[in-house]
């Protein structure tokens, strides 16, 4: 039997009541297997973003169940399950929703301050993955000293400080110039590799979405397969 690292069952979201309910997710089903790459397409406006935030519990469905390794996310305390969250799961947006006051070291070292690690643990950490991502002389500065690219790599060195089972990211590359882009879309693809950290990215680009290991389309509240890819940029 395979074993899945995340597995959503029936999932349905709907926003209001009655004649007005507007349903976005319809039974959904997904089963992502450890360190596997999954890219989620669509037209704008048909629920990517919510289902993502349902997969990492930012969100609660309307109906359904979400497990990672077999725990039941919906079912903990508030608190367990905001840990959980913290520890196990990484988000990257589109908008990289950095702390604007704090250099790139203190923006990455936050999911480990928040997780009660001490603060020379937090900064031993947050300075190895940054550098990683190729920051290592970029780590005093603050978001708006760094270039968007640059600011979209301090947001994946934070997403994987904790080296987290699973990476959400949603259009990571939408806002970069493709030369930009590129080199982000490498960067998750040699962080995949080296942490074995799986990753479901809704994305609009093509080549984005053919580096993964396969494609799924949202439409009419439910996911099917369009596509397997070959696994490189």
């Amino acid at each position: 039997m395979s074993h899945f690292l995340l597995q959503a069952k029936q999932l349905s979201k709907q926003y209001g009541e009655g004649e007005h309910a507007v349903r976005v997710l319809e039974n959904l089903d997904l089963a992502l297997q450890p360190a596997e790459r999954t890219a989620i397409i669509g037209e704008s406006g048909v629920g990517k973003s919510t289902l993502l935030h349902i997969l990492g519990t930012l969100d609660r469905p309307t109906s359904g169940h979400i497990t990672l390794d077999g725990q039941d996310l919906f079912g903990l305390p508030e608190g367990e399950l905001a840990a959980l969250r913290n520890r196990e799961i990484g988000f990257i947006f589109q908008l990289h929703h950095l702390l604007p006051d704090f250099s790139a070291l203190e923006n990455v070292m936050m999911p480990g301050l928040v997780a009660g690690h001490s603060q020379e643990e937090a900064r031993t950490r947050a300075a190895e993955i940054l550098e990683r991502v190729g920051l290592s002389a970029r780590l005093s500065h603050r978001p708006g000293e760094l270039s968007g690219g640059e600011q979209q790599r301090v947001a994946v060195a934070r997403a994987l400080v904790l080296e987290p089972r699973l990476v959400l990211a949603d259009e990571p590359t939408g806002n970069l110039d493709p030369e930009t882009g590129e080199g982000v879309l490498r960067l998750l693809l040699a962080l995949n590799q080296a942490m074995g950290v799986a990753m479901v990215v809704v994305t609009h680009s093509e080549k984005l979405a053919a580096a993964m290991d396969r494609t799924l389309r949202l439409k009419h509240g439910t996911l099917t397969e369009v596509g397997r890819g070959d696994g490189t940029s």
